[in-house]
C-alpha cells in the first residue's frame, strides 16, 4: 500500500476517508498534496473492497487552498513548466471527479480557492455550520481556471459570474442555497450527517452508481433532443443486461440481499 506524505487514508468497513494533513498551513495545496491526492484517488479507485470515498482535512479547516509559497514559485516558472504545474492539479481534480464510487466532502472551517473546488468535485458536500467558501483568485490577481468545471457544474454559470469576480465569501447556508454543497449541520453533528448519507450509498449496487455518475455527465446540458432519448434507452438496455441487474432484480423479488451487501 503506498504511503503518503501529506495525506493520512482512514478505512472503516467500506467506507475510506482521505484526510489531508497539513494542518499548519490549514491544508493548502502545494505540489506534494497535490501529487498524494491524485496517487490516493488511483489507489482507491481500484480498491473494490471501498464502496464511499470521503475526503476530509485535519485540524480546524478543510482546505485554504493553494499554498502561497507554491505559487510564488510557480510564478517564476517558464511557461511549459507553469502549464505542466497547472496540469498536475488539474489532473488531481479531474481523478477526484472521475472515482468510479460515490465521493463525499466532509468540509469544516474555511474551504478557500481550490478548496472550494475540491469541495465541487466530490459528488456530494456535507458542510459544518461554520464552514465558509470563497472563489478567492482574483483578489491574488489570477483566476479560478482549474476548478472551474466543477464549480460551474455545482452552481451553475449566474452564481459563478457573482463569486468569481467579487471573491465573497460564502456561508455553509448560502452554499447550500447555491448547490455547492447538499447539506448543513453542527460541527459537532458532521460525522452523523455524513454517516446518514453513507448508510444508503452501501445499499445501491456499485456499478450501477458509477454508470448512475457516467449518466449524469452524458446527458446534463444538453437539449432533450432524440440523441438524447435514444441514448438513455440504450444506457437502461445495456444496464439491464448485466449480472448485477439481474441478481439486484432477482434479489428484490426473492426477497433477499443482493450479492454486493451479502457477499461483504
Amino acid at each position: 500500500m503506498p504511503s503518503y506524505q501529506t495525506l493520512e487514508i482512514e478505512r472503516a468497513g467500506r467506507v475510506a476517508t482521505i484526510w489531508m494533513n497539513r494542518p499548519e498551513v490549514f491544508n493548502a495545496f502545494n505540489e506534494q498534496l497535490i501529487e498524494d491526492l491524485h496517487g490516493a484517488c488511483h489507489e482507491l479507485d481500484k480498491d473494490r473492497s471501498v464502496r464511499v470515498v470521503i475526503l476530509a482535512g485535519r485540524g480546524k479547516h478543510f482546505s485554504a487552498g493553494a499554498d502561497l509559497n507554491w505559487m510564488k514559485r510557480a510564478s517564476g516558472y517558464t511557461e511549459a513548466e507553469n502549464i505542466a504545474d497547472a496540469r498536475r492539479f488539474s489532473g488531481m481534480l479531474r481523478a477526484l471527479s472521475d472515482l468510479s464510487k460515490p465521493t463525499i466532502a466532509r468540509v469544516q472551517g474555511a474551504a478557500l480557492g481550490g478548496g472550494t473546488g475540491l469541495t465541487a468535485a466530490c459528488d456530494m458536500a456535507v458542510a459544518a455550520s461554520d464552514a465558509s467558501f470563497a472563489t478567492s483568485e482574483v483578489k491574488f490577481g489570477i483566476i479560478p481556471s482549474v476548478i472551474s468545471p466543477y464549480v460551474l457544474r455545482a452552481i451553475g454559470p449566474r452564481q459563478s459570474l457573482r463569486y468569481f469576480q467579487t471573491a465573497e465569501r460564502i456561508s455553509a447556508d448560502r452554499a447550500m442555497a447555491i448547490g455547492l454543497v447538499n447539506e448543513v449541520a453542527p460541527a459537532e453533528e458532521l460525522d452523523a450527517a455524513i454517516a446518514r448519507i453513507v448508510e444508503p450509498l452501501i445499499i445501491g449496487a456499485p456499478d450501477a452508481q458509477k454508470a448512475a455518475k457516467d449518466l449524469i455527465a452524458a446527458v446534463n446540458g444538453r437539449p432533450i433532443d432524440d440523441a438524447v432519448t435514444d441514448e438513455t434507452a440504450h444506457r437502461i438496455a445495456k444496464r439491464r443486461a448485466t449480472d448485477e441487474a439481474k441478481d439486484g432484480i432477482s434479489a428484490f423479488l426473492e426477497k433477499r440481499q443482493p450479492a454486493w451487501i451479502s457477499s461483504t
